[in-house]
Formats: structure tokens, sequence, C-alpha cells
């Protein structure tokens, strides 16, 4: 039995890296296609983006796709914390951000800032509404 007890802290924190691998890369997933959704929204009013390189600089720095920032924070926040040591992945540590995953994907036709254009993007854009249903998958399947 007390060979047992070694490996079980890392199964569990095997699986709780692997819980947020999985919600990282369809978040991921969904914050590409919200991205391209904006620049097909903003080059039908202002004209093409010639570049990846112009395209990074909108996405940082106009405030046409400001609105995203919320979902670039969270994902920052999942990378910190699988990737710095200093950090331990813990129940508590994943519960929190598969939350804030819930709660920032809730798009609302009356909401203000996020859920609103969230909601909007939705439904101008397929490939958002499949990343969308990407996210909501993993999300059901963690909390399973």
């Amino acid at each position: 039995m007390a060979t047992s007890s070694p490996s079980t802290p890392t199964t569990h924190a095997d699986h709780l890296r692997r819980t947020m691998l999985e919600v990282r890369q369809k978040l991921f997933s969904l914050y590409s296609a919200l991205i391209v959704a904006e620049q097909l929204t903003y080059e039908h009013v202002h004209g093409r983006v010639d570049s990846t390189n112009e395209l990074l600089q909108l996405v940082l720095n106009d405030p046409w796709f400001t609105w995203l920032c919320p979902v670039l924070d969270l994902l920052l926040r999942i990378d910190q914390l699988l990737g710095d040591d200093a950090f331990d992945i813990t129940y508590e540590n994943v519960e929190h951000l598969v939350a804030e995953v819930r709660t920032l994907t809730r798009p609302s036709i009356e909401g203000d800032g996020f859920e609103r254009a969230y909601y909007e993007a939705l439904h101008r854009a397929p490939d958002v509404v499949l990343a969308h249903f990407q996210v909501t998958r993993a999300l059901m399947v963690k909390a399973a």
C-alpha cells in the first residue's frame, strides 16, 4: 500500500494538468476563431489587413479588438499555471480557472462589453460557434 501512495498525487496532478491543457487548447482555438471573425468584420469596415504582423498590432492596440482581452488574459493565466514551477496545479486552481472559462463563454444579447460582442460573434461566424461548442464540451467532460 505504501507504493501506491506516492503515485496517487502524481496521477492526480497529471489529471489536473491534462484537464488544464485540454481547456487551454479549446480556449485558444476559440480565441483564434474570434480573432479571425473580428478580422473579417474589421476588414469589411476598414479595408484589408495586409499581414500577420499588422493583424497582431491591431489585436494588441486597436480598440476594435479590445473586447478580446479577457480571453487572452485567461489564456495567459492558464499558461502561467501550467508553465511556472512556482505554482502548484491544485484542484482549487483548476476549478477557479474552469469557472472563469465557463463565465467568460456565456454570451448575452443583453450584456455589455465581452458578453455582447461574444454573442454577436457567435451569430456571424460559424467557426466561432464550433469553437464555442468545443470549449463547452471540454467543460462538460471536466464537470463529469
